[in-house]
């Protein structure tokens, strides 16, 4: 938790925001209703999955805790906390516990309630006819009870549209857009003291990618290095940022099964990150040679994936949209293709037709913060797009999760891949879709067995550039992977 300071000036920014202050286009008015995450069992009630705070309630109300709400009104400027102290029976099992009146103190909420209060807070409102805001929630148990609250139904409650734009079925929409953008404004612009826990999250992130590197040798099980990593994310931070991926079958990329063992001649792609213990993330890819050293066709695709990882971080800076990075980053990699005969083509001309989608159908990379892909609870397209900017219909760059023009303070991933993905190719040829611009010949004589590769970095767009979050950087060159496992 920060000082208290922090999350009653992220209150205030946000009334402001919604209510007229200077700038903001707004002039919003009834109450902004806030849930908590509760606990979740994993089988029976009692054996819980490990909590985790909703992102948004832990930005403005910082408490860790399941079981909390929260309610801003911005006609009047109040706020309340809701949440319910323990009784004995708690105490025996969990022992004191601080009251909700001192828990709103700490973060600077001037009055708290018993959870009791807080619907009758909400149903009150919505008799009165005055305006619900609400982010559209994640969780199952939220969608049901906000539900239950203002009357709609659980598709209108998750979903943001324009203000008053029906729903398929003819059902307005309900989840607030203006509540939404106003918070995504807030958050996309990382605070010094949130950068701070992210560069810690990215050195927990160095530490369990060492830590893989370190024990990636044939005959060692995919399981046994998964389980060292998050080992060091429990040590050190809250715990994995996502689901691990490891996987020596990097043309899926979302591959979570870890029943493989280490073979010689293979590629390992490493994609994890940390939560520090405040729940900020690092996001960080490595794709190793399982033998300890690539093969003559590996570092070649290897070297242009480094490269074009490279040049998005000399790219990335205020000013420049970051589909255009992934547009330039596309380019470098069609071109280092050409010069091994895989493509065929004017550079400019293939960017054009989005051949770089058979090689790498994902986007350069994402938003991070409190989440590993930030807010994207609240809309890709609202958090990764600037209102005069369209998704893509491309595969590929139709996939950007974060296109828009850099700003101080955002954090991004840098994260170009190469693949080989058999049916994608087989589909591709099939149906023309290349246009002449890709030799199948060479890529089914010697590249179908190939898997994947992906090399990715976490940055803070900075004043004049940007840097690479953490304290040390993961050895990316060929040669210095090499002898980092050699060591």
């Amino acid at each position: 938790m920060f000082d208290k300071e922090v999350y009653t000036r992220r209150r205030r920014t946000l009334l402001d925001i919604m209510t007229g202050g200077p700038g903001s286009g707004s002039s919003a008015n009834g109450i902004a209703v806030f849930l908590g995450n509760v606990e979740a069992p994993q089988n029976y009630r009692g054996n819980d999955y490990k909590f985790r705070q909703d992102s948004s309630f832990l930005y403005y109300w910082g408490i860790d805790e399941p079981g909390f709400a929260a309610i801003f009104d911005f006609d009047s400027g109040d706020e309340c906390l809701y949440g319910d102290d323990v009784d004995i029976d708690d105490i025996i099992w969990m022992g004191p516990q601080e009251s909700v009146a001192s828990k709103a103190a700490r973060i600077g909420a001037p009055v708290s309630a018993p959870m009791a209060e807080f619907d009758k807070a909400v149903i009150t409102a919505r008799t009165q006819g005055r305006k619900i805001h609400f982010l559209p929630p994640s969780r199952y148990y939220n969608t049901m009870r906000l539900s239950m609250l203002t009357g709609v139904s659980p598709e209108a409650v998750r979903t943001v549209a324009p203000t008053g734009q029906p729903l398929e079925g003819g059902e307005a929409c309900h989840a607030s857009v203006e509540l939404t953008k106003a918070v995504i404004s807030m958050r996309l612009i990382k605070e010094e003291c949130e950068i701070q826990e992210i560069d810690k999250a990215c050195e927990i992130g160095y530490l369990m990618h060492t830590e893989a590197r370190n024990h990636c040798r044939p005959g060692v099980s995919e399981q046994e290095i998964v389980g060292k990593m998050e080992g060091v994310t429990i040590s050190k931070g809250w715990g994995v940022s996502f689901t691990t991926i490891l996987s020596q079958h990097g043309e899926t990329l979302h591959n979570h099964k870890h029943n493989g063992i280490i073979a010689p001649g293979n590629l390992l792609v490493i994609d994890a990150g940390a939560e520090s213990n405040t729940h900020y993330a690092s996001d960080f890819t490595r794709t190793l040679p399982c033998g300890g050293r690539f093969t003559g066709r590996q570092r070649e695709i290897y070297d242009i994936v480094a490269d074009c990882n490279e040049l998005a971080f000399s790219l990335a800076k205020p000013g420049i949209a970051y589909r255009d990075v992934h547009l330039h980053v596309a380019a470098r990699m069609l071109d280092g293709l050409k010069g091994l005969g895989l493509v065929t083509g004017a550079v400019d001309d293939m960017v054009n037709e989005g051949i770089a989608g058979l090689f790498m159908p994902h986007g350069l990379g994402h938003n991070m913060g409190l989440d590993v892909h930030d807010m994207e609870d609240l809309g890709e397209d609202l958090v990764g797009y600037d209102d005069d900017q369209r998704r893509s219909p491309q595969l590929g760059l139709g996939s950007l999760r974060m296109a828009r023009r850099l700003r101080p303070g955002h954090v991004i991933t840098d994260e170009p891949g190469i693949y080989f993905v058999p049916a994608l190719i087989s589909k591709w040829k099939s149906e023309g879709t290349d246009k002449g611009m890709v030799n199948y010949h060479k890529l089914e004589s010697g590249y179908l067995d190939f898997g994947g590769i992906r090399l990715e970095d976490d940055l803070l767009i900075t004043q004049d550039g940007c840097r690479r979050l953490g304290p040390h950087r993961l050895p990316i060159a060929s040669a210095d992977v090499e002898a980092a496992m050699a060591d």
